[in-house]
Formats: structure tokens, sequence, C-alpha cells
């Protein structure tokens, strides 16, 4: 321990401020998918119900993610489990999403294979051998 009081950051200090980050970029990206649908609001053909529920679900879910890291990261098992969960869904809806004619205007369909890139790092970061470790069950 140092003088100060502090510890030096480990490998899972720093595994979970890269989680954190990727996940921090995933909520920003969300809220402005919901600025641009706000600014785009007249417009039918880009906007409409549809674009509305997926973009405020996304910025909720993205929220709760943070959270769960937050929790994971002070040692709960159960919110890491959750976090591996829910990121992989987020990734397989987004790969449905996009797949899927029709279903979204393509500016949010490009927005959410952004969204797809950032939880694709968050699954790979969530999955690794470092951190399965620390969850692993004793």
């Amino acid at each position: 321990m140092s003088d100060t009081g502090t510890r030096p950051p480990t490998s899972t200090d720093r595994i979970f401020r890269r989680l954190r980050a990727l996940i921090g970029c995933y909520i920003g990206l969300s809220a402005l998918t919901l600025a641009v649908a706000f600014a785009l609001r007249h417009d039918a053909a880009n906007v409409d119900a549809a674009v509305w529920i997926r973009g405020s679900l996304v910025v909720i879910a993205s929220v709760v993610m943070l959270a769960l890291a937050a929790r994971a990261a002070a040692g709960s098992r159960r919110a890491y489990l959750r976090l591996r969960v829910i990121s992989l869904a987020m990734v397989l809806a987004i790969v449905v999403i996009v797949a899927l004619p029709g279903t979204f205007p393509l500016w949010m369909k490009i927005e959410q294979c952004a969204c797809g890139l950032l939880l694709l790092g968050v699954v790979a970061t969530l999955n690794g051998r470092d951190l399965r470790a620390v969850f692993a069950r004793k």
C-alpha cells in the first residue's frame, strides 16, 4: 500500500476501466441517436415509433450495463453474469435489426452497427480469460 492509502491498479482494474469506457461510449452514441431522432422528428421516413422505442430502450439498457459493470467491478459475480448475458443479447438484437429489411431507417442501422462494434468489445472483454478467472466459481 502506498503512503496515500491507495493501492496500485491491478490488471482487473484496467480491464474494468476499459469496460466502463466502452459502455460509456455506447451510452454516448445511444444518447446521440435520440438527439438525432429528435432533430429529424418531423421526417416520418427517418423517424417513426420504432426508432423512438428502440432508441429509448438502448439508452436504458446502456445505463443498466454501466451500473452492472460498477457492481461487477466491486466484486459482484451476479452483476458480472448479468452483464455478460445482456451484452450478448444486445449484440444479437443488433444483428437482427441490421439484417432485417425495412425495420429501421438506414441512418439508425448504421448507428446500430457502431453500437454493435462497441458491444463486441464489451462481450470480448467480459469473456476474456482474466475476467472469467476473477469470477470463476470456487
